[in-house]
């Protein structure tokens, strides 16, 4: 049996394949038309030119470009090929391009055509023999050799548990961890999630979806793209967020997706009323806690109540608020019940059973759980309980008819703008700089981006740290989203009796930093 992706996704597009899959709202030449039939071609040359070179059994094809529809038209012909995507955030530097590259050892890595020069040095050095280029402008050297090939392609046979994603999830030690992904997690969860969330088929008026997320993590490439593409629905396609731009679209579509950032920036637009939203169905928030303030002036601006869903690289999607009245009410603050098919359930330190409202681990089981660490077996092992139940490092609690709300991470986890950011990351990079003994990064409230890094300094004996240096000298080395948005220089951090800095205290003395 095919248990490709694809062939789920090629299936449920419309009969008409002539008619518009994908609408460009903004980049070079737009507005922009892409038929399904130029999804389903421009894919079949893709995966042609992979075929083409020969490639090992589960390669893997790492991904770092600008968002673009062929983009995505990349990764369709990946899984088409039946190969395993490795996507890249696009703000990562050359660092952290290096390891991704020498832990995953893909045989095929594709760049911007601005960063060529650098990506491809890093890629050769450590073995990869393909790199080509892409950019937002349909510029580089993949559609120019992919244009060679057929646009006629059989798509691979691959099984349900067959691997065909690996998303880096950077762990609290600073050693990105790669989430391993296949066929029957993507799509299982992306058939239950078509259910809940009521997603319109053309019979019944259909739905659109704008699409204003990046495509290089679970929201945007998983969520959002299968969603659109398992329903034969149409995209309004933003290459980047403008929330004049996006409101101005509203009209044109039914179902929009995004992270609180997104929401509070259109709140500070004076276009956002119920007018603005009159043919709008489902708003739906993840990736980060979505604060109640953020929920209510939704609410009071568009008479919509937002979605929020709960889920992770590793399992994709696991709770959400209900869509349908007949399942409950939406309440802010809360990420609903687990999805049909999913199992999940609160643990004390000692692996118990809690009652209702008692606060402990959130974990999680279903067909929608990944396979396991990339190359990290004990990792993994650690991870799953003995029977079976993945392990979030969230913490939470749950009421008595199973709605469920985060409290916490247990692993220092800060959530800023939709990106998770890991403060053993950050350390590592601060207590290399001259003249600082140690370092302890944290995460605050912050009404745009939901938390804000914050990075507190002990500078050694005898020498001085400047703030400013520390936040210029970061910029060079990490994604601009995880450098601190303030820097303070102290003498030393608050302890407890076992030596250990008390991130709770330094969270609760800034924590009125960017919210006073």
């Amino acid at each position: 049996m095919n248990g490709n992706l694809f062939v789920a996704l090629r299936r449920a597009f419309p009969k008409q394949l002539d008619s518009t899959a994908i609408e460009t709202a903004d980049g070079p030449g737009a507005p922009r038309f892409y038929t399904w039939r130029d999804l389903d071609r421009a894919s079949a040359m893709i995966a042609n030119l992979l075929g083409s070179l020969d490639l090992p059994e589960g390669a893997r094809v790492a991904v770092q470009t600008d968002k673009s529809v062929e983009a995505l038209m990349l990764y369709l012909g990946v899984i088409r090929a039946g190969l395993v995507y490795l996507p890249l955030n696009t703000a990562y530097q050359a660092a952290e391009i290096e390891y991704f590259i020498r832990n995953a050892e893909p045989a095929v890595v594709v760049c911007t055509p601005k960063n060529f020069h650098w990506t491809s040095k890093i890629a050769f050095q450590a073995g990869t023999q393909n790199v080509f280029t892409l950019g937002d402008d349909r510029s580089g050297t993949l559609l120019e050799r992919a244009v060679q090939h057929s646009d006629v392609h059989e798509p691979a046979v691959r099984a349900s548990d067959d691997l065909v994603a690996i998303l880096y999830t950077s762990g609290t030690t600073g050693r990105s961890k790669g989430a391993m992904l296949t066929h029957g997690n993507l799509l299982s969860n992306a058939q239950t999630l078509q259910r809940y969330w009521g997603w319109r088929s053309a019979e019944e008026g259909g739905d659109v979806l704008i699409h204003a997320l990046p495509i290089f993590h679970v929201h945007g490439l998983f969520v959002a793209s299968h969603g659109a593409l398992l329903n034969g629905s149409k995209m309004i396609w933003f290459n980047r967020y403008d929330p004049k731009a996006t409101i101005a679209r509203l009209k044109d579509a039914t179902v929009f997706m995004g992270v609180p950032t997104l929401y509070t920036r259109m709140l500070a637009e004076p276009t956002l009323t119920r007018e603005a939203c009159a043919t709008m169905r489902l708003f739906i928030s993840g990736s980060a806690p979505l604060l109640k303030e953020t929920h209510d002036d939704w609410t009071s601006r568009t008479g919509h109540v937002i979605l929020e869903r709960y889920g992770m690289s590793e399992t994709t999607m696991i709770t959400s608020n209900p869509y349908f009245e007949k399942d409950g009410q939406r309440i802010g603050g809360t990420v609903g019940y687990a999805l049909p098919g999913i199992q999940v359930r609160i643990r004390g330190d000692k692996g118990q059973p809690l009652r209702a409202g008692e606060i402990g681990s959130i974990e999680v089981k279903g067909p929608n759980v990944f396979q396991g660490y990339w190359r990290m077996p004990e990792k993994t092992a650690e991870e799953f309980t003995t029977d079976l139940f993945f392990k979030t490092g969230d913490v939470g609690k749950m009421d008595e008819d199973g709605r469920l709300t985060i409290v916490g991470r247990s692993k220092d986890l800060i959530i800023s703008g939709g990106y998770n950011v890991y403060p053993a990351e950050i350390e590592g990079y601060i207590n290399e700089m001259p003249g600082v003994a140690e370092s302890a990064v944290v995460g605050v409230p912050h009404a745009d981006f939901g938390e804000a890094v914050v990075a507190i300094v002990i500078p050694k004996p005898g020498s001085s740290v400047d703030a400013g240096a520390v936040i210029g000298e970061l910029k060079t080395k990490i994604a601009n989203f995880k450098v601190p948005k303030q820097v303070f220089v102290v003498d030393e951090l608050p302890r407890n009796a076992m030596g250990k800095v008390q991130k709770n205290l330094l969270r609760d003395q800034h924590r009125k930093l960017f919210n006073a």
